[in-house]
């Protein structure tokens, strides 16, 4: 098929709820996509902070065909290896005594809000089941997802949404101690709001609301979907500020590029859930899981995630070096390892066009941010060329 029969196809068949830019991506290879027209990209966004090792990674690919071969679907009625394989070595690697696997971020999320209630309300004299989320969250687009993210855009036309939430505000703990009641179970927190606009945690909001959950008998939940598996330049983001949760969501990069979310909870979380509660019956698909286990395994290896920050700390020095060049262009510059962001006086989205007009693929992170999430892989020379793209764009006024 032609390029814009794809598109005209896209336009007639696909429920129109995205955006898509006019070209229609093929095949990657390392740090790079290329499209039908034979056009080649420098990928910057990742699949979305998905694609941590980049396109064509010679052992996940050989992973997934082996697997392919044994084993592809069973659901979760039977025991399968490589859901084994990989709980043990989340466990290993974590705070975490149990696993639950589903098939995505958004999933993983559903799963963790209903292990909340259930503890909340099966665990205590009193039941206590209310959530407290935080303003300008993000945790994916299912239903309760969207009623626990604290951004209305993604709430207009679908009201009402799920009860017994509250919103405080992110990085200051006296609006979490004015909305917390008797009856709220869990705190709901990003360590890095990512889709929110990058705006990173401190020490010592983590610290307090870990306290806060300790004193009041009520579990802490991290949200690393985006921000775990590498990519703030420790395995798992809230290494950095030395708190641990009861329970932690992931999805994304753990997959290599397949479907694949995680809950991984405390036991004391897990002996309030029973058989029955809770199922995916495409959750711990055994070719999903073997990809992860190599994913993992690459994660984990020594000097890995030292790498992933030493580039971090790269990227993130290079854009600020940008915002000095170009104050009235850019106002701030945030994140943490491969993660970053230039805070831009225009919208954020009048660069994206700039950007794939010289083959470069970045994302936006809110209304003025723009994003920055290259594989964990990227080398350094890839890293100068964005940001001497970027120099070009701005002093070109876009």
């Amino acid at each position: 098929m032609k390029t814009e029969d794809i598109i005209k196809g896209e336009q007639q068949y696909i429920l129109q709820t995205y955006g898509r830019p006019e070209f229609v991506l093929e095949r990657g290879n390392g740090v790079y996509l290329f499209d039908t027209e034979g056009n080649r990209y420098l990928d910057f966004v990742s699949g979305l902070a998905v694609n941590a090792f980049g396109y064509g990674d010679y052992d996940v690919l050989k992973a997934i065909e082996e697997q392919s071969a044994k084993l592809m679907h069973v659901s979760n009625l039977y025991h399968t290896i490589p859901s084994v394989q990989l709980a043990k070595m989340l466990v290993e690697n974590s705070f975490a005594d149990r696993v639950f696997f589903c098939n995505s971020g958004t999933e993983s999320w559903e799963a963790t809000l209903k292990f909340c209630r259930k503890w909340g309300n099966t665990t205590h004299a009193k039941p206590k089941n209310r959530l407290l989320a935080f303003n300008d969250s993000f945790h994916g687009r299912t239903y309760g997802s969207i009623s626990t993210t604290g951004q209305p855009k993604y709430h207009k036309g679908f009201e009402p949404l799920l009860p017994g939430i509250d919103f405080a505000d992110f990085n200051d703990l006296a609006s979490v101690e004015k909305a917390l009641t008797d009856e709220t179970c869990a705190i709901l927190v990003e360590p890095l709001q990512a889709e929110g606009g990058i705006y990173s945690a401190t020490p010592e909001f983590l610290q307090g609301l870990r306290d806060l959950c300790d004193e009041r008998e009520m579990l802490l939940v991290f949200d690393e979907i985006q921000v775990g598996c590498g990519r703030l330049g420790s395995l798992w983001a809230h290494q950095q500020y030395g708190v641990e949760p009861d329970i932690m969501t992931l999805a994304k990069a753990l997959g290599g590029g397949l479907p694949i979310g995680v809950a991984l909870l405390r036991q004391k979380v897990a002996d309030a859930i029973q058989a029955g509660d809770h199922a995916a019956t495409f959750g711990a698909n055994p070719v999903a899981c073997a990809a992860a286990v190599v994913v993992f395994g690459k994660l984990i290896e020594d000097g890995f995630i030292d790498t992933v920050r030493e580039k971090g700390e790269y990227l993130i020095g290079r854009l600020e070096k940008l915002q000095e060049r170009w104050p009235e262009h850019i106002s701030g510059v945030r994140g943490r390892g491969l993660i970053a962001g230039a805070v831009t006086q225009r919208p954020a989205a009048d660069y994206l066009a700039a950007f794939r007009e010289r083959d470069i693929l970045v994302a936006t992170a809110g209304a003025d941010v723009v994003r920055f999430l290259p594989p964990l892989i990227v080398e350094k020379d890839r890293i100068d060329e964005v940001v001497d793209v970027f120099d070009e764009i701005l002093r070109q006024g876009v």
